[in-house]
């Protein structure tokens, strides 16, 4: 027997206690949330109304941007509530909700940018037998698989972790649920939960990063090819925002799930989730959207059908 009490809620931590700091991360917070829910509704909005957008590259891009949306509001809402208010208290069911979603839209969204690096290597490097591979019916086929393997990793590892006994201490030194920093907290046993972490980490980010490593080098071995500077500029402006997207995505959630547990509290740790959590919600929408000609022609289009009739009603 031991003299603990069991663990039934968490206090989450912010970046700082003092009240300056907290407003202004509070505000900086919500306008990136902001930012992220208009654009990547922009996008949706933009895609689904424009004909022309009907095909599988933008099919991916829009499956992204509403799992982007999900995704941000999983962590910023309550992360405000954290620095605006100092409201740290999230219950147990609470933060395994927040784990499970969490892990399914992070896992969804790293197939996804898989399945979008195999669509711009069939785009470059097979384009006479794109709408043959890329058909309708197998792009709706992998958006399902890769949800359905989010829905089963989340699963697994949710479930393995709130099997533990919590009955040290209830502060997460996080600004959301995560899976490493709840094993610091548990009085169980949990080296089989950090093996099993580590290695699935490994083969799907592995596996993922070596599938989309080997999609670009076989693009970039063709786009040097082309005849035209103007060709390959146009084949790279689609390829390398892609690239930054799944490095600061894998490696800025490497460095938190691979790293050695230890009790200690690092605020390193806080601002590398920021970037695996929020960054890359947050830049979809730029990089897909303000450096794509055709997303911003389409935007020109749908404002002059909405102005036009505006206009001729003033008069």
């Amino acid at each position: 027997m031991y003299n603990s009490t069991i663990v039934t809620e968490f206090l989450l931590t912010g970046f700082s206690d003092v009240c300056e700091i907290r407003i202004l991360l509070t505000i900086l917070f919500l306008l990136m949330y902001v930012a992220t829910l208009v654009g990547n509704f922009l996008i949706v909005t933009v895609i689904t109304t424009d004909r022309s957008l009907h095909t599988p590259m933008y099919f991916f891009l829009r499956n992204l941007s509403v799992l982007d949306m999900c995704y941000i509001s999983i962590t910023i809402p309550k992360a405000c509530v954290i620095f605006l208010f100092n409201n740290r208290v999230i219950s147990k069911v609470g933060c395994a909700t927040q784990i499970f979603l969490m892990l399914l839209c992070a896992s969804a969204e790293l197939l996804l940018l898989t399945i979008m690096a195999h669509d711009r290597y069939v785009a470059i490097c097979q384009p006479l037998h794109y709408h043959m591979v890329m058909n309708p019916h197998v792009c709706v086929q992998m958006t399902l698989t890769s949800v359905l393997s989010g829905l089963v990793y989340a699963g697994v590892h949710t479930g393995s972790t709130f099997r533990l006994s919590f009955c040290q201490s209830n502060v997460i030194h996080q600004f959301f649920c995560d899976i490493p920093f709840l094993l610091k907290l548990s009085c169980s046993y949990t080296l089989s939960n950090k093996i099993a972490i580590v290695a699935s980490t490994i083969i799907m980010g592995g596996g993922c990063f070596s599938f989309i490593t080997m999609s670009y080098i076989h693009i970039f071995s063709t786009v040097l090819k082309l005849p035209t500077r103007g060709e390959r500029g146009k084949a790279f402006s689609t390829c390398i925002p892609h690239i930054l997207i799944v490095t600061i995505f894998l490696s800025s959630g490497a460095a938190v799930y691979l790293k050695p547990t230890s009790n200690s509290f690092s605020i390193q740790d806080m601002i590398m989730s920021v970037f695996y959590s929020v960054v890359p919600p947050f830049l979809n929408p730029i990089i897909y959207s303000l450096r794509n000609k055709q997303i911003k022609e389409a935007v020109k289009r749908i404002l002059r059908r909405t102005v036009t009739p505006f206009k001729k009603a003033m008069r």
